[in-house]
């Protein structure tokens, strides 16, 4: 599993972690079932605090990604469609949204978004 953290970004090294695995659960890279490295390793692989990887797996078993078993390790959870989805849209919120807060900034109108966006579902 290839985990890049930058250092330029302005996320926590823990929530890169988490968007990055998230990422590879929604894309079909990590399958129901397929067991993530231990947070020892990852942190050792990271080389970041055993803390920050503890914390990435918390958040990624809070919100319903991976699944934890004492003694056996942490595991990709079988996803409900409609949880994916709801991920996507917020994920989707957050990028519109950024492209709006460029686009004002930019002079451009709500009908050129409009028209930017028709052209791009084309």
């Amino acid at each position: 599993m290839d985990i890049i953290i930058s250092n330029s970004s302005s996320d926590p090294i823990y929530l890169q972690i988490v968007n990055q695995i998230k990422t590879m659960i929604m894309s079909g890279e990590l399958s129901p079932g397929d067991a993530l490295p231990s947070m020892r390793n990852l942190a050792m692989q990271m080389r970041v605090s055993l803390i920050t990887t503890k914390r990435a797996y918390e958040e990624l078993e809070r919100d319903g990604f991976i699944e934890t078993y004492t003694g056996k390790g942490s595991f990709v959870k079988a996803q409900n469609p409609e949880l994916l989805r709801e991920e996507n849209l917020r994920q989707i919120e957050k990028l519109l949204g950024e492209a709006v807060d460029k686009a004002q900034m930019s002079g451009v109108s709500n009908e050129e978004m409009k028209e930017i966006l028709d052209m791009l579902f084309e």
